[in-house]
């Protein structure tokens, strides 16, 4: 892999994890358009995901370390009996509730009947096909779930005018339920199986549907990603102490590909909560829609020619296999 190369995958991998756009289905793509495959050389992708977790963690630092000392002060109060459901903190309650949001996650290691697979390695499946149809319809699902969000944040601006005419400001819950956790939860499940099915858009949307103010949604999608980002690298890096021929890759590649990774992430979070603040999200509705279309011709293109569009190499027949 040349540091040109590292340089495109860490600026992929940057913007795609927390922009609203899926990074797991843009990597696809690029390495499809680049003719690369990153399932070749798994430590580049876990150093990838530790440049994105670098990034919210310089970015949401001051909420995450609150959330820790709160976390120590919650676990002193159940021990000494003073702990209160129904008197939690802010702080409190997203602890809670990114545990909660955390445990659709296990969902993902359940067998597949009939093969000796596991439900989470499905992503891999679909984001190796050599026909990229999955990414574009889940693109385009990406585009639905954003404009529903939209829509659902407007008609919370309406209510918000209301309760203001009348002596109340209202933005939006500010708490999550365990309801809203579980189902934040179950769309990351799904945001992680299928490329192109944005994590950070969907559990936006999700929240904003339950009716949660849209700024503290962002920040319980990034947080909810901390731990979420460290399980997913922790995976990878399993897969490669399993396989020491993943680790095959130029020390400056890597090193340059992590800090462009980390450097892109840090100022795709702020671009993002800055689109929310401002009511810009429909350009990403746009984005993903078109793009998810024009992936989805390629896609047919390729199925009739059995031609990569961009390499012009042969494709595989087999789009994708559960053995």
């Amino acid at each position: 892999m040349t540091v040109v190369d590292a340089i495109i995958q860490g600026v992929v991998q940057g913007l795609t994890e927390f922009l609203p756009v899926s990074s797991s289905g843009h990597l696809a793509i690029t390495q499809h358009i680049l003719g690369v495959d990153l399932e070749e050389n798994l430590f580049f992708n876990v150093m990838l995901h530790i440049g994105t977790l670098v990034a919210v963690v310089v970015f949401y630092h001051k909420l995450i370390w609150s959330l820790i000392k709160e976390f120590f002060r919650m676990i002193r109060d159940i021990f000494t009996g003073r702990f209160r459901w129904s008197q939690m903190n802010y702080e409190r309650n997203m602890i809670i509730m990114i545990i909660i949001g955390l445990l659709p996650l296990a969902l993902l290691f359940i067998p597949i009947p009939g093969t000796d697979i596991k439900i989470k390695d499905l992503a891999d499946i679909f984001s190796s096909s050599p026909i990229l149809i999955v990414t574009a319809v889940s693109l385009l699902v990406t585009s639905v779930l954003l404009l529903i969000g939209i829509i659902c944040n407007r008609r919370n601006s309406q209510r918000t005018y209301k309760h203001f005419a009348g002596g109340a400001q209202e933005k939006g819950r500010e708490s999550y339920t365990v309801l809203d956790a579980l189902l934040v939860g179950l769309m990351q499940c799904a945001a992680a199986l299928f490329p192109g099915l944005s994590r950070s858009g969907s559990t936006l949307a999700v929240g904003e549907m339950r009716g949660i103010n849209k700024q503290k949604a962002l920040d319980y999608t990034f947080v909810l990603g901390v731990p979420s980002i460290i399980a997913a690298a922790a995976l990878e890096g399993v897969d490669v102490i399993k396989n020491k021929d993943a680790i095959d890759i130029d020390l400056l590649p890597l090193i340059v590909g992590v800090a462009v990774s980390a450097v892109v992430g840090y100022l795709a979070i702020w671009i993002f909560k800055w689109f929310l603040k401002t009511d810009m999200m429909m350009i990403f509705v746009v984005y993903t829609a078109v793009v998810g279309i024009a992936l989805l011709v390629i896609s047919v293109i390729e199925m009739r020619t059995g031609v990569n569009f961009f390499t012009g190499g042969r494709l595989s027949a087999t789009l994708f296999s559960l053995s």
